[in-house]
């Protein structure tokens, strides 16, 4: 498009490449841009080996207790990891919903409760439930809370925007309150001894104890990364398209043929799985659930989580759980004002920010722009026209080389 009539110019490859030189130097902003080109740029190994570099590092984190970002000695650093890791899978779940689907779900707490009770219902000596290993406990909340999930979507997802927001809101009360009359569930007595993995020391000890934080980080480090996996799988795949379509505008969405409520309940269901997996993984460490551990404020720290990190992006996600997690357990005197510290941080971010800590960015359109200027480029390679070049008819061309020829 010409720019005299005050339009923008559709970009060529050569003004993309300038665009990527660009945000190579100064800034941060810049800095992420470029840092971003050069991954893309590395061979598939050279990225592998850099995973699994960090993914070492990441895994023995616990161990090391650097002085720099300890928490101790006001908590233990070991779980606190572990706290940090559950809430950063709490993010990737909340991130498909908000993220990928772009519903705001206020009452998330509700999934992460159900399965903190599923685990306790089925583990813990104080449940009249049966008792099963706590392990088979982890595929059983996935699927109770993607039942859930889909009892709350069936009949709400008719909705959109703050109608949305407010029956999430309800339903995550719901739960809390049924927590507190349903006699089975105990409210404030709560149960104890909710169970762990199997395994013990050279000592006779269980690994998994409630004061050993380190294997529990280890386990809830390997689950986020097989969920990384398969969400990363959905997000590059049909469903994931969808989503992203939804989010965008959902009656365009509509009109192009996507079955909008189908994938907004595949939405809700897959993140209140990763919700009650991450219940259960809490349940399992803390060794006691009740009714106390899950209102309403804890649900806004999840929503925060995922808008601090980057909406849409999974590590944005994976951060943005860890912050949260990390600030009231590394600066204990100030936890009691925690919600003051995110909502502060969270307008600031809207300010300067809004896209989060780690933005997620759509390059889907800047390659479509690469590819059809390189088939131009080939198709006048060739001397054939472009798609975009008129083409005059044969007769007026001969028109104008005989007047050019008389003349």
């Amino acid at each position: 498009m010409s720019a005299i009539g005050g339009g923008t110019p559709t970009p060529t490859a050569r003004t993309v490449q300038e665009l990527d030189q660009e945000e190579s130097f100064g800034g941060r902003r810049r800095f992420l841009g470029g840092w971003r080109r050069r991954w893309n740029r590395m061979a598939r190994w050279q990225q592998w080996l850099f995973l699994i570099i960090v993914l070492a590092a990441i895994y023995y984190l616990p161990v090391a207790n650097p002085w720099l970002i300890t928490t101790e000695p006001g908590n233990d650093f070991p779980i606190s990891c572990f706290q940090m890791a559950v809430y950063a899978l709490v993010g990737v779940g909340l991130n498909v919903v908000v993220g990928f689907a772009g519903l705001l779900d206020l009452g998330y707490i509700a999934f992460f409760a159900i399965g903190s009770y599923t685990a306790a219902f089925f583990t813990s000596p104080d449940s009249a439930v049966i008792h099963i290993p706590y392990l088979w406990t982890l595929p059983l909340a996935i699927g109770i809370a993607m039942v859930f999930g889909v009892a709350l979507g069936l009949p709400t997802l008719r909705l959109r925007g703050d109608y949305l927001a407010i029956v999430t809101l309800g339903f995550g009360e719901i739960i809390r309150i049924l927590a507190t009359i349903i006699p089975a569930a105990k409210g404030q007595v709560g149960f104890k001894e909710v169970g762990h993995p199997p395994g013990t020391d050279s000592q006779g000890h269980p690994i998994f104890s409630v004061s050993n934080g380190t294997p529990w980080y280890w386990l809830a480090v390997t689950v986020i990364i097989v969920i990384l996996m398969l969400v990363g799988n959905l997000e590059r795949s049909r469903v994931g398209r969808a989503w992203i379509a939804i989010r965008e505008d959902e009656d365009a969405a509509e009109i192009m043929g996507v079955p909008t409520f189908k994938f907004k309940l595949w939405a809700f269901a897959i993140g209140a799985g990763i919700g009650g997996l991450s219940g259960a993984l809490f349940a399992g460490q803390v060794g006691f659930v009740n009714n106390q551990k899950f209102d309403v404020a804890t649900s806004m720290l999840f929503v925060a989580a995922v808008v601090l990190g980057g909406s849409g992006n999974k590590v944005g996600a994976l951060l943005g759980g860890a912050i949260v997690a990390y600030i009231p357990l590394r600066f204990t005197a100030i936890a009691d004002y925690k919600y003051l510290i995110f909502g502060v941080i969270l307008i600031v971010l809207m300010i300067f920010r809004p896209q989060g800590l780690v933005a997620a960015k759509s390059h889907l359109l800047t390659y479509s722009r690469v590819v059809a200027d390189r088939v131009r480029e080939l198709r006048s390679a060739r001397g054939a026209p472009s798609r975009g070049t008129p083409v005059r008819p044969a007769a007026h061309a001969a028109d104008e080389s005989t007047r050019g020829g008389a003349e």
